[in-house]
């Protein structure tokens, strides 16, 4: 018997109790409980995740070396635990609920984006596993844009589907990140579509894409944005959704990044990596306990 399959087996079982036992409770939760409701899931993860966490205290250190002190670092980590939490919450929570979303969740930049819409060539979304993101989609979709975001399918096809499900009644399309070539397809049509499509670039891409500066180290980063816009003239627009202190949410448009040229088309493809690459950095330095540190970003380098 293999207990290492047995483990993960019992762990996803457990998983997918505790996702239909919270939004259950999510459902008959009146809305000024929700965020204590997130507090205590919050308070479990962090004592018995202890694998998520460590991950997240070695990803700091390397991230910020002697920046920051333990009673700093540990702040971090527990805000960032708690981010997760709400973020869950306010998923269930908000699902049927487009008018409440809209209110909650400010726009900030929105020139930016239909600056880019007016050239019909579709926009690129450039961002990360930063604050709630998957309510920054369903917000877009409930405004009338027509929005795409491409996903890495999860290892639970059972929890895929329930988010699969969600993303579908918000109206955010989903396009897989494999197979590739359906992946490659469908971007492309989304774009001529003059749509949005969602492109997070901040996880560990292995040797399939460029190794770029993040917080001082190299990182496997993808290059699809890139690319894209090369073959369709889409507009690049870094965006992120900020929590802000009372719970409510801001998106933020950033300006259009202009293409730079490098002397080949290898080169043009690693210099405008490291240009989002540091707008992400940028953004996660100013508010770190927004992004996913439970991800072992530096995992892959170069040989």
């Amino acid at each position: 018997m293999d207990f290492k399959k047995v483990k993960k087996s019992f762990s996803r079982i457990l998983g997918w109790l505790g996702l239909h036992l919270c939004s259950l409770i999510i459902k008959i939760t009146p809305d000024r409980f929700i965020y204590r409701f997130a507090k205590m899931i919050s308070s479990l993860a962090y004592y018995f995740a202890r694998k998520q966490k460590n991950i997240a205290f070695d990803s700091l250190k390397i991230a910020f070396g002697e920046e920051k002190g333990k009673e700093e670092l540990d702040r971090i980590v527990r805000q960032c635990f708690d981010y997760i939490a709400k973020s869950a919450v306010e998923l269930m929570f908000l699902m049927n609920k487009p008018q409440l979303l809209k209110d909650r969740v400010d726009i900030v930049g929105r020139e930016n984006l239909e600056k880019a819409l007016s050239r019909k060539r579709g926009v690129i979304l450039v961002s990360a596993h930063f604050g709630n993101f998957p309510l920054l989609l369903g917000r877009l979709a409930v405004e009338g844009y027509k929005t795409a975001g491409i996903m890495r399918p999860m290892r639970d096809s059972r929890v895929e589907k329930v988010f699969l499900e969600k993303r579908e009644k918000f109206g955010v399309k989903t396009i897989y990140s494999q197979p590739r070539h359906l992946c490659v397809n469908n971007t492309i049509l989304s774009l001529r579509n003059n749509e949005l499509v969602f492109i997070p670039i901040d996880q560990n891409f292995g040797t399939a894409g460029v190794f770029v500066n993040f917080f001082g180290r190299k990182a496997a980063t993808a290059t699809g944005p890139v690319i894209f816009a090369q073959r369709t003239k889409a507009a690049l627009i870094p965006c992120f959704i900020l929590r802000q202190k009372d719970d409510r949410h801001k998106i933020v448009f950033e300006p259009a990044l202009d293409l730079q040229e490098g002397s080949n088309p290898q080169e043009t493809v690693l210099i405008n990596i490291q240009k989002l690459t540091d707008i992400i950095e940028t953004y996660i330095r100013k508010y770190p306990a927004e992004w996913g540190w439970i991800h072992r970003r530096w995992k892959s380098q170069p040989s």
